[in-house]
């Protein structure tokens, strides 16, 4: 009897064996950096963030903030800035989401922490906050293609300023 292609084929499974058990370990080196997110990318501010949204900060407008905070499969820009109302309503209405602005109802366990980042309360946790969504690709507002999701928070200050909250990824 031949045993000679008995031997290469059992050469071979353990081959390939010893092939998938190497590329399963623990001891990958990027295992070390994938737990030191999410972080908040040095430098990326208000402007950072803009772009991405594709957002054009109003004119006039106060207390600007942003910030990017990367994750492994996708970052997440955030932008707030204080404007007057009817400027505010107008960059809610610009992000063509189907429904308008309404109040937020949804009351979640897990709350991120985001806009605490640039010493902000998070827009979930204001009482009496508008709140619009939107894919953008999904209305065909082909300036935000590259934007999975968006969505909008509006606080109003008092008679005639607010607070708008975006967040992006």
């Amino acid at each position: 009897m031949n045993r000679r292609p008995r031997t290469r084929g059992s050469l071979f499974v353990a081959l390939i064996s010893a092939l998938v058990l190497t590329s399963c370990s623990t001891g990958a080196p990027d295992s070390a950096r994938e737990s030191t997110y999410p972080y908040w990318e040095k430098g990326a501010g208000a402007t950072e963030a803009a772009a991405f949204m594709k957002i054009q900060i109003p004119k006039g407008a106060t207390d600007v903030k942003g910030a990017v905070q990367v994750n492994p499969r996708e970052d997440v820009y955030i932008l707030s800035f204080r404007t007057g109302k009817a400027t505010a309503a107008q960059v809610a209405k610009d992000l063509h989401s189907a429904e308008p602005l309404a109040p937020w109802g949804i009351k979640s366990t897990q709350e991120a922490e985001l806009f605490e980042h640039l010493g902000l309360s998070e827009p979930k946790t204001l009482k009496g906050a508008l709140w619009a969504g939107v894919c953008p690709p999904c209305v065909k507002d082909y300036r935000r293609r590259d934007v999975a999701w968006m969505e909008i928070y509006v606080e109003n200050l008092d008679a005639e300023q607010a607070r708008v909250y975006l967040r992006a990824f």
